[in-house]
């Protein structure tokens, strides 16, 4: 007798969205589940922020250009898809920070910010003599008194003062969230920082002690970095994992309006006024988005308060005579009481050679920042002058670009302000008990990179099999 057929409906189809869908339906195939799983995409394209352009030999991405390596669930797919032999480690060349209107270079083992050699902490002319001072007071304070959580900059201005935070600090944290640090939660976005600073008491002793030392070998390691892309783009992997999903499983262009519970399940209503009908439901969409669809259920009026800040990246293509006052490195980040609109610049041709054809250069820089993003809804010609102008202080660029690619990602940035862990939680207990078989999953809510999505949507495959399942008691191995 054969089993009755599950619906699953995928709502979103970024790369949450697209991992959710590709390991449920490997499960299904894998364990021989009767499962219909769709993936629903109001745009149409897949991938979401993982967008690349190819022209004239370069590369270019319009949003993240990497993931980290040793967050592996992302390389992982990659093999599931087969493009493993695609992937490539990023050169890693030397970082600056631009601060009083010089670039200073990266102190050497400060991680995230914080140094773990003091040698390169005290040399550096990126800090003043009484800034060096207030940073070494981090050896003699206690540890802070234990509390649910508190604001990122907020921690480390009492460890290390405010002019480690504005200088290192703030550009290299608040540049992976857009965010500000003095509103962002730290156990939401590095409770590791906390949990050190408990453990060890100072920060800068915590983390030396607790950092695996790097092993002395060949200068070839020295040279790898510790992020990984595609030398074909991030989004030939969106186009890889498509591929891989089975036959009329995506339906693009199409907007999910509302999802109600029936007596069966979901029925979810599409712009057009047709009814999908589910017995589980995956959302991977922004969590405004995902509270305008559930907006009778009062417990989601949390996402309302949740912000999400605007950018934009400007990428520049230039032949490399073009380039006067060249810098030997990757990229700079730019402190934030600098005159400047840019937030970071890497020069991409560097860090991923395979981004730009030989003899070519290809710099994409950062714009926007909390509470200063009006910047982004200028027009792409003066988005340019704007960024052209903030570089020529610090190299000389002698022609105009050959062409500039201009995206702007409008409140796509979502902020994990202070308790955001526990709204989240809140949304989750509320949502299992008057919505099962519903889950939420993406950046909104637990980890913004790539590999962060992947595990969400891995997890999500999980908690929907054993809703669907356990109830007949049958067998799902992991």
């Amino acid at each position: 007798m054969s089993e009755e057929q599950k619906k699953v409906i995928i709502i979103g189809g970024g790369i949450t969205g697209l991992a959710t869908a590709y390991y449920l339906q490997k499960e299904a195939r894998e364990k021989g589940l009767s499962l219909d799983v769709k993936l629903v995409e109001a745009s149409q394209r897949l991938g979401g922020k993982l967008q690349t352009v190819v022209k004239e030999g370069f590369v270019i991405e319009r949003g993240p250009d990497s993931f980290l390596a040793r967050k592996q669930s992302a390389s992982r797919l990659a093999k599931e898809v087969g493009m493993e032999n695609e992937l490539i480690r990023n050169t890693a060349g030397k970082s600056f920070v631009l601060a009083r209107e010089r670039l200073h270079p990266m102190p050497g083992g400060s991680i995230m910010g914080i140094p773990t050699q003091i040698a390169p902490f005290i040399t550096t002319g990126l800090f003043s003599f009484p800034g060096k001072l207030r940073a070494a007071a981090d050896f003699v304070l206690p540890r802070s008194n234990a509390m649910k959580d508190q604001a990122l900059g907020g921690f480390f201005r009492r460890r290390l003062g405010d002019e480690v935070v504005e200088n290192l600090i703030e550009p290299l944290l608040s540049g992976i969230y857009a965010g500000d640090i003095d509103h962002l939660s730290l156990m939401s976005t590095f409770p590791q920082f906390y949990q050190v600073e408990q453990k060890y008491r100072s920060l800068i002793l915590g983390m030396k002690k607790s950092t695996p030392s790097q092993p002395k070998s060949s200068s070839e390691k020295k040279d790898k970095g510790m992020f990984l892309t595609f030398k074909t783009g991030l989004q030939s992997f969106v186009d890889a994992i498509e591929k891989k999903l089975e036959p009329n499983s995506v339906i693009k262009g199409v907007r999910i309006t509302g999802i109600d519970k029936n007596a069966d399940g979901y029925e979810l209503e599409l712009d057009g006024g047709e009814i999908l009908l589910a017995d589980s439901v995956v959302i991977s969409v922004p969590h405004h988005v995902t509270q305008s669809m559930l907006k009778q259920h009062r417990f989601f009026d949390a996402f309302k308060e949740m912000p999400s800040t605007s950018v934009a990246t400007v990428a520049l293509a230039f032949p490399k005579e073009a380039i006067e006052k060249d810098i030997e490195g990757t990229g700079f980040v730019v402190s934030r009481n600098s005159d400047y609109t840019i937030t970071a610049c890497t020069w991409t041709h560097k860090k991923w050679p395979h981004s730009a054809p030989e003899g070519k250069v290809l710099l994409r820089c950062y714009v926007g920042r909390p509470g200063d993003e009006a910047v982004v809804e200028l027009s792409d010609n003066e988005m340019v002058k704007i960024v052209l102008n903030d570089l020529n202080k610090t190299m000389n660029i002698t022609m105009a670009p050959d062409f500039a690619v201009v995206t702007r990602w409008k409140d796509s940035m979502p902020q994990y302000t202070v308790g955001h862990k526990e709204r989240i939680d809140h949304v989750m207990s509320q949502l299992t008990a008057e919505l099962p078989g519903v889950y939420i999953a993406g950046s909104s809510y637990d980890g913004l990179g790539m590999p962060d999505c992947i595990d969400q949507g891995e997890k999500a495959v999980q908690q929907v099999l054993s809703f669907l399942y356990s109830k007949n008691k049958k067998a799902i191995h992991s």
